[in-house]
């Protein structure tokens, strides 16, 4: 059942580790800092001191940087990266002029954990740039007033955001071409087109079209979190203790990155995205007591017996989950939405790989699994409009 809050329909909610703010690159996350709600998508840097570690909400309420939970799936891994860039007969090579500067295009591999991308120096400026306009007030709007409900300085505060999300979307172009990922491609696409979508409604801007803005955000997040996992090498570390598998049975056609669409649109597959958000709401019921009674800024040799405990009691539910997962993002249909679930699910794994040797560092994998599933979630919340 949905619940009310702030005006908008939620659903589930669970822990994550705050994303660190300030200047690119972040250090490994000491203790979070509780987020206000409707706050901006999450800039990267060394985290705050003090205060409790960030939580999230699915379904679009009390955060911008809204963090999904996890999405697990066995089906779509590679060793180095999204995609092992070996030729498969389900896809064949792309040729055409429209991909010929296209690093990706021709990435018909599994999807894993991305232990390095060329790209993520220069998403670090664009993101915080974005973040900081996001931080002066808006961040503190309510998103359940209509524009025509809104004060002067709300509508100034919209444009301005709507503003900051178009360059951000230009600066990112480019970015999406250069990757060597087709997943890696695929998230800087959707920040695109999300960005651009929200920019547009503030002009019409009904409470139904913050999910967009939570779409974008999440999905940008998550190449925050991806991004960091590499930087301090808690990718490279944890990556070949997941096991690869086949690749995927269906590639997206190389979208225009100049001008992507949205994965998900009106009307939304069904029964996948109900299916999508019953999942969510279950699996964070069942971990409700490991979100609330853990530290994830503790190496495992520190740990107490009691949080000690949690984890290994939440190591089988992670698993549960990464089943249910696959198999819904494969029922999805959509291979975009499809690449999301497995990419999550990879990092979830590596997650659950590194908790014998956790490090706090450890954490972004989690946390970037954690904003793959909202970014979906979120993205099922905008097609309803």
């Amino acid at each position: 059942m949905w619940e009310e809050s702030n005006g908008q329909a939620r659903r589930g909610a669970a822990r994550v580790t705050m994303p660190p703010s300030g200047p690119w690159p972040p250090s490994p996350p000491g203790p979070g800092q509780q987020p206000s709600s409707w706050g901006p998508q999450p800039p990267w840097g060394p985290p705050k001191q003090g205060g409790n570690r960030g939580k999230w909400v699915l379904g679009g309420i009390a955060l911008v940087v809204v963090i999904g939970l996890t999405v697990v799936a066995t089906l779509l891994v590679t060793r180095d990266g999204s995609g092992s860039g070996e030729p498969t007969a389900s896809a064949p090579p792309s040729t055409s002029a429209h991909t010929s500067d296209i690093a990706s295009a021709d990435d018909r591999g599994p999807v894993g954990i991305i232990t390095e991308d060329p790209t993520c120096a220069a998403w670090g400026p664009i993101n915080d740039t974005l973040s900081l306009i996001q931080r002066e007030g808006w961040d503190a709007r309510d998103p359940s007033l209509p524009r025509a409900a809104w004060t002067d300085q709300q509508r100034n505060q919209h444009h301005a955001v709507a503003a900051a999300m178009l360059s951000a979307a230009d600066q990112t172009v480019q970015l999406a071409k250069r990757t060597p990922h087709r997943v890696m491609r695929e998230l800087y696409a959707q920040s695109i087109a999300y960005w651009r979508a929200y920019a547009k409604s503030v002009d019409t801007y009904e409470p139904s079209d913050n999910h967009l803005a939570l779409t974008a955000n999440s999905v940008s997040a998550s190449l925050v979190w991806i991004c960091s996992a590499i930087d301090y090498g808690a990718a490279a570390a944890r990556s070949p203790l997941v096991v690869p598998s086949a690749p995927p049975n269906r590639v997206a056609a190389v979208d225009n990155v100049t001008a992507p669409n949205r994965a998900i649109t009106a009307p939304a597959p069904s029964p996948f995205c109900s299916d999508w958000n019953g999942m969510v709401v279950d699996f964070s019921e069942q971990i409700k007591d490991w979100n609330d009674g853990t530290d994830p800024n503790l190496a495992s040799i520190d740990w107490p017996a009691e949080q000690r405990a949690l984890f290994l009691e939440v190591v089988p539910l992670f698993q549960k989950n990464a089943e249910e997962t696959q198999q819904l993002g494969l029922q999805s249909g959509i291979p975009v939405i499809s690449d999301f679930a497995a990419l999550s699910a990879q990092y979830r794994r590596a997650y659950v790989q590194a908790i014998p040797s956790y490090g706090p560092a450890d954490t972004y994998l989690n946390n970037a699994a954690s904003q793959l599933l909202s970014a979906v979630q979120q993205a099922c919340l905008a097609a309803e409009g």
